[in-house]
């Protein structure tokens, strides 16, 4: 059991490493050398082309060395709105969710430190079951320490029900807002694809018909005053992992042509074996050039197939309208007699969409997803060894009485507080390091099309986890290594009283685990150490270009996969011990505060937005912290049975009704804006837009949004040749600095240039169209990348890309 001691040596520990990893990120970040390390986010806007002071790999500036704060304010000075603007509706309600525990907690923690530690502490009970039960000072804080039937209890009691009702008009309030700022983004939001456009899946296959034939002749019929077009879904899958293996030997020829280009003299020479042992020698530049142009014959083969195998041809469709009424209408409502055909949906928006698991047919899906569940049960209950010897660390003193010969090792002052204060936190800490990437490949292989999707069903994968293992686990098995003289030494009949005594004193596991992860863990988020190394590695072995550099900065997201359930979890432990062991809640407050600022900090210079779901996820946070208030009283009902409370526990009961009560009117009363797109709404932003813009061409606008973007990557390879061909600007490392800005002049003039390309189009029934300059619109700025480049050539034709409806104008 840790004591006071061992807590002071984790605090001080994790204070310490904290500060530290916090002073090198203030040193680290004013060097030009790691410029875009630190602000990558911020050379992707435009906001930011060099460094301030950029001469030199070293910032040698001693004035701003004083300013090493800076980033503070810095962090806090941008406005709600400014933030949506720059980083998006996602990254602004995550944040909110820092805020939302400082809210619920501050105002707990300052009533329950006030109310209930000197009621605890006056209990004495814990020093009359001395004997029986192995404690420390810090649980004579907890209920544990109120003598059993005591009129106390009552005091307990009334602050659960002050807690949860604080709780549950907080989140109100919150889920109010959000809803609001999700309903106002979306009518604020500038035209975009996906409000168009919808994905239909498990359309069935009719002979003599394509089925892009078939997906016309659908929507035209019962769509026939919306219906404005279809796109194909094409099985490319292979075709995508040709030109990921393209890439990767295109960076190791740039390394050995640049390594070349240093030593002019010198070939690089080495073997093709595995890992360099055996096999001949070869010219690595060589042998790399001829492996690309092997790879580009299986290329442009692999295309023809894909374009002109029927097979490759998905039963999942792209089908847009012509306004976002008609888009809601399809969306929202069943389309067959047959339930299971003609699913619809609202498409996500372009970069949203995982392409690979649009090739996954629709009746796989279900067993996918109960496999995966199967899987996700096993590794739950497999990950609880590793979380049982975790525990065993945590007490030693119940290990001690049962194998006395380990005392001598354990006594020792500093082995003792490191194993009891410091190594449970951190083991359970790499013990959970690689779970997220786990959980979201188990979530890609049920078949989810979106990233979005695929994130909230990993997040909700690790919550299950957490709460499993990391919570209940940890109170169960810390319990049974902690109280095993107990065990087995008293009658049966008091084993449940003996456990509901012990549950409060896992609250210091809990701090030692929140210190962990909640002050180091944060601390080391914003040093970014891995993206640190690995963009040096590629500046040094990889870069030729400003391109290349663009390429090797890793600006990463914010990981609504394995943040989410941490944060989650956090709700938990301060809602469960907020009337069991109040001193848990100061831990709580300073991981809320401390996470809040780095967090914005990260968003608003280093993470680059992937997708906007526009606070999709919520509705999942509002239910988990729910989850945790029904948890919270299940725990506190179980404590207070064990205490001989008869007159007060059964009061308990009311509570998670009410709590219950609370969650379905707020799904019912909120829910509806994060699941559906209000037709009046919809009807609302048409009309504006028709008045605005009446010669806006949808066609036009729509023609390419969801084609599979390897089809692409073609165009984009031959114009990025022809530019390379055109000017070819080598990076010597120790003059880079002087070239950066004649780079930058070059290949904005070459996009320029490319921007004005005319582009060339593939229509059903071969209708002629042609596009003039003023009738081009350009999309929301996260359609950028989708830009189609020069139509295909004879030998490399194009998909077609698009069929439209003729009957109704756009």
């Amino acid at each position: 059991m840790a004591t006071l001691p061992d807590l002071g040596v984790s605090a001080f520990i994790n204070i310490l490493g904290a500060f530290v990893f916090l002073l090198i990120f203030a040193a680290l970040r004013l060097q030009p050398i790691n410029d875009r390390v630190y602000f990558p986010k911020l050379y992707l806007t435009g906001q930011r082309r060099h460094h301030p002071h950029p001469h030199g790999f070293v910032n040698l500036d001693l004035c701003s060395y004083l300013r090493f704060l800076a980033w503070v304010p810095g962090a806090l000075r941008m406005s709600q709105p400014d933030l949506i603007h720059h980083a998006g509706l996602d990254s602004a309600v995550y944040l909110r969710i820092y805020t939302l525990g400082l809210k619920i907690f501050l105002p707990i923690m300052t009533v329950a430190l006030l109310v209930l530690i000197p009621v605890n502490v006056s209990g004495g009970t814990l020093l009359n079951l001395r004997k029986e039960i192995v404690f420390s000072d810090i649980d004579k804080l907890s209920i544990s320490n109120v003598n059993p039937g005591s009129n106390r209890f009552f005091i307990h009691l009334l602050m659960a029900y002050v807690f949860t009702f604080w709780t549950c008009f907080m989140l109100y309030k919150e889920y109010s807002n959000v809803a609001f700022m999700r309903l106002h983004f979306l009518a604020s939001q500038k035209r975009c694809a996906d409000q168009f456009t919808v994905i239909v899946r498990n359309i069935p296959h009719v002979s003599s018909h394509s089925t892009s034939e078939t997906v016309d002749e659908f929507f035209r019929r019962n769509h026939p005053d919306h219906y404005l077009g279809q796109q194909a879904v094409y099985n490319a899958n292979r075709y995508a992992k040709l030109v990921k293996k393209k890439e990767r030997l295109q960076n190791w020829l740039d390394y050995y042509q640049l390594k070349f280009e240093r030593h002019p003299g010198k070939r690089p020479i080495g073997r093709t074996g595995c890992l360099g042992f055996c096999s001949r020698e070869v010219d690595q530049i060589d042998y790399y050039r001829a492996r690309i142009s092997e790879l580009d014959k299986k290329l442009a083969s692999e295309r023809q197939r894909v374009l002109n195998d029927p097979k490759a041809v998905m039963p999942v469709a792209f089908v847009t309208f012509d306004s976002r009424w008609g888009a809601a209408v399809c969306a929202q409502t069943q389309q067959s007699k047959n339930p299971t055909q003609w699913l619809t949906d609202w498409a996500p928006e372009p970069r949203d969409v995982y392409w690979q698991n649009l090739a996954i047919p629709f009746f796989s899906l279900s067993i996918r997803k109960f496999l995966i569940s199967i899987a996700v049960f096993a590794l739950v209950f497999f990950y609880m060894i590793p979380i049982a010897f975790v525990q065993s660390l945590a007490n030693l003193e119940g290990i001690e009485k049962v194998a006395p010969f380990l005392r001598p090792v354990i006594d020792a002052p500093v082995v003792k507080s490191f194993l009891q204060g410091f190594l449970p936190g951190l083991a359970l800490k790499i013990f959970l390091y690689i779970l997220p990437t786990v959980l979201m490949i188990m979530s890609k292989v049920e078949g989810y099309v979106s990233l979005s999707s695929l994130e909230r069903r990993a997040a909700s994968k690790y919550y299950y986890f957490m709460l499993v293992n990391v919570f209940l686990g940890s109170i169960i098995a810390g319990t049974a290594f902690e109280q095993l003289n107990a065990f087995f030494h008293q009658p049966p009949s008091q084993i449940p009283r003996t456990i509901g005594v012990a549950i409060p004193m896992k609250a210091t596991f809990f701090m030692t685990y929140i210190m962990v992860d909640g002050w180091a863990g944060i601390a080391n988020e914003i040093l970014r150490v891995k993206p640190l190394v690995i963009y040096h590695l590629k500046n040094m072995f990889i870069v030729k270009t400003e391109r290349d550099r663009e390429r090797a900065m890793d600006p990463g997201s914010i990981g609504l996969a394995e943040n989410l359930p941490s944060l989650q979890l956090y709700f938990l432990l301060g809602l469960v011990y907020a009337v069991v062991t109040p001193i848990l809640l100061p831990f709580i407050i300073i991981f809320f505060a401390f996470a809040f600022l780095v967090y914005r900090h990260q968003i608003i210079n280093v993470y680059n937005q992937e997708y906007e779901s526009a606070a999709a996820f919520w509705p999942q946070v509002h239910s988990r912290i729910i989850a945790s208030l029904l948890i919270s009283h299940v725990t506190l009902f179980g404590l207070m049975s064990t205490m001989k409370a008869a007159y007060s526990t059964p009061l308990l009961i009311f509570l998670p009704l009410l709590t219950i009560w609370f969650h379905k009117y707020c799904k019912s009363r909120f829910e509806p804006a994060f699941r559906k797109y209000p037709l009046e709404e919809a009807m609302e932003k048409d009309n504006l837009e028709r008045t605005s813009e009446p010669n806006l061409n949808l066609k036009s606008y729509l023609q390419n949004a969801y084609l599979h973007p390897i089809f692409h990557m073609f165009e984009q390879q031959q114009q990025q040749q022809q530019r390379e061909e055109k000017v070819e600007v080598r990076i010597d490392k120790a003059q880079q600095h002087h070239h950066r800005q004649v780079e930058k002049e070059e290949e904005e003039e070459e996009e320029s240039k490319s921007s004005q390309a005319t582009t060339h189009y593939y229509h059903h029934h071969h209708e002629q169209t042609t596009t003039t300059t003023h009738h081009h619109y350009h999309q929301h700025e996260h359609m950028s990348h989708y830009h189609m480049g020069p139509s295909d050539t004879a030998d490399s034709p194009s998909p077609p890309h698009f069929v439209y409806h003729y009957g109704v104008d756009p």
